[in-house]
This record gives C-alpha cells, structure tokens and sequence, in this order.
C-alpha cells in the first residue's frame, strides 16, 4: 500500500510506495498514456500521477488497496457505455480492481477519446 508520504514529487516517487505487483500495473498504466499521448507532460497533481497536453490536465490515475482509478473516465459517452458499464466508477470515474485482468486496452481509448476532446 501506499506509504504515508503526503506530497509526491514525481510519478517515480508516488509508483514507489505500492507493492511490487501494483507498481508493475501502475508502471504498464503510465506506458500506455504515454504511448497514447507521447507529447503529454508527466505531473502529479491532487497528489496522483497526472499527463498534461498544452498546460491541461488530460488523464489521472491512482493505486487503492483494492483497485486503480482513471480519471476523467467517459460515463455517459456512446462509443464508451457498453464497455464502461463492467466497472464501478462514479460521474467521470472507473474502477479497475486489482484482482481482475486491467483492460489496458480500454485505457488506450480513454486516453484518446480524452486528447480528441481538448483539440
């Protein structure tokens, strides 16, 4: 689990502080937005791991005991619902638990549905 550490330099730093199994999906989560966004900024912000497209926030995620969190998420859009409807998530919020298969693929999409919606 995440250490107590309350502010995060960097997304090396926030990865660190989770078992070495999460760090793994953590790591694999932070390739496929950079993969996805290859000219988004690196940052932590709300004390997450954040990518940043021209000075905006673009897509977070975060490690729980239990599962990880991508956010925005697409709740509510078409080409989404079918797919999203399979996680818990709140209003622009999904949950991939940990001891399910993490649908990297599905966040691929996000990533660029969520890069589209800033050009």
């Amino acid at each position: 689990m995440r250490s107590d550490k309350s502010k995060f330099e960097n997304i090396d730093e926030y990865i660190a502080g989770f078992p070495a199994d999460v760090q793994e999906i953590l790591q694999k989560i932070r390739i496929i937005i950079l993969k996805a966004a290859p000219e988004a900024e690196e940052a932590i912000s709300y004390q997450i791991p954040t990518f940043k497209l021209r000075g905006k926030n673009v897509i977070h995620f975060a490690g729980f005991k239990n599962h990880i969190g991508i956010y925005p998420a697409p709740r509510g859009v078409a080409e989404f619902d079918k797919e999203m409807s399979k996680y818990k998530g709140g209003k622009g919020t999904v949950q991939f638990q940990l001891d399910e298969p993490i649908p990297y693929g599905l966040i691929t999409r996000i990533v660029k549905f969520r890069i589209n919606m800033q050009v």
